[in-house]
This record gives structure tokens, C-alpha cells and sequence, in this order.
């Protein structure tokens, strides 16, 4: 499948361009195929299993702190959810389900797969360990402005900073 992010006239769009450009990815590489191992007896009406643990891992990265908020997020964004060749996304309360319904067996099979997702992604586990891994602990904060978005006023250790900067 070839994803193509630019401008269109069309009156489709989306606000997670970003997650669409990741999914792309991740669907061309296959990342997220571990999940298939996942042994999850459900009955299938428009999604698979493991396409709602899928869902439930976009709700992640498009922000939603709970399932509550995929209706509202994530129901309406049928070109996210076409990236994975879905028709829509599924709504929250068969997402949860699903969830509930794990058992112990599954739960374990879902760790093993996630963390062979997350090891084939990380950097730090394709490291070549005969040197050096620069880490920053920079824990210094960085003074930002009052239109920033999310700032808040905060407290700097042994520093003197101007009132209208925080």
C-alpha cells in the first residue's frame, strides 16, 4: 500500500496526519505483527481482535488518556482509520470489551508480543555495546513563554528569572 501525505482540495481530511504516517509505516514493515500471535477466541462482526488492540494502540498515540474518549477522538477520522484498510474505527465500549475479556494466558501472550515490538524498535537494544551510550540527563528547566501551549508557571531552583517569562 503507497500513502501519499500532502495538501488536497478534497473535503476529507484528518488531524493526525502524523499517526496516519506512522501506521503507514508500521503497516509496510509489518511492526505490529506480533500481535497476531495473540490467541483471543471473540466473535468477529466488523474487526478482528487484533485490529481493536490496534485501535487501542492509536487511541494511545492520538492522545486519549482513557477509552471513554475514542468516540469522541477517533470515531469521525475514517482516513486514520483507511490507513489499515479499516472502514471506520470501532467504538469504545467493544474496544473495552475486548479488554475486559482478556485472561491471564492472553495477557501474557499480548507482553511477549508487545515487548518483541518494542525491542525490534529500539535503539538502545541495536546498540553496539563496545562503546559508549550518551545519555542526557538534563533536568534544568527551560524558560518558555505565556502563549506556550500547555505552560505553566513553575519553580526554578536557585534562578532568578524575569516575571514575564513564566
Amino acid at each position: 500500500m503507497t500513502v501519499e501525505i500532502g495538501f488536497t482540495d478534497e473535503q476529507v481530511n484528518t488531524q493526525y496526519a502524523a499517526i496516519a504516517a506512522i501506521l503507514a509505516h508500521y503497516q509496510q514493515y509489518q511492526v505490529l505483527q506480533p500481535l497476531e500471535q495473540v490467541q483471543i477466541e471473540s466473535k468477529v462482526r466488523d474487526f478482528k481482535a487484533t485490529s481493536k488492540l490496534i485501535q487501542v494502540f492509536v487511541s494511545i498515540l492520538a492522545g486519549c488518556d482513557n477509552l471513554s474518549e475514542v468516540n469522541s477522538k477517533l470515531k469521525q477520522e475514517a482516513v486514520l482509520a483507511q490507513v489499515w484498510g479499516w472502514p471506520r474505527f470501532a467504538d469504545q465500549s467493544n474496544l473495552s470489551r475486548l479488554l475486559d475479556s482478556l485472561t491471564l494466558k492472553q495477557l501474557e501472550q499480548l507482553r511477549t508480543a508487545t515487548t518483541e515490538i518494542w525491542r525490534s524498535q529500539s535503539w538502545t537494544c541495536q546498540h553496539d555495546w563496545r562503546g559508549y551510550l550518551w545519555l542526557d540527563y538534563d533536568l534544568s528547566g527551560l524558560p518558555c513563554s505565556l502563549r506556550a501551549e500547555a505552560s505553566q508557571k513553575g519553580y526554578f531552583s536557585d534562578k532568578k528569572t524575569d516575571r514575564d517569562v513564566n
